[in-house]
């Protein structure tokens, strides 16, 4: 479709539904390997960090407790 709405008179390209135009020939292809350039976005990666942040956020939790309990400076204790 065109931005009139009506069906684009160019072919479409071979084996997609749309013209080289209006996307046929958007996107990289699947399995692209050339497109990655690290792995800082992979699930594995973003899964790892996510743990970290859970174990970090349950430490300082605790830290944060502890130190609200004791009173005055650290070196008067």
């Amino acid at each position: 479709m065109t931005r009139r709405g009506t069906a684009c008179q160019c072919p479409a390209i071979k084996g997609r539904n749309r013209c080289r135009l209006h996307g046929g020939r958007a996107g990289a292809p699947k399995g692209n390997s050339n497109a990655l350039k690290h792995g800082r976005y992979s699930a594995s990666t973003r899964a790892i960090e996510r743990r970290l942040r859970e174990v970090l956020a349950a430490g300082l939790s605790g830290l944060r407790g502890g130190f609200r309990q004791q009173k005055g400076p650290p070196a008067l204790r």
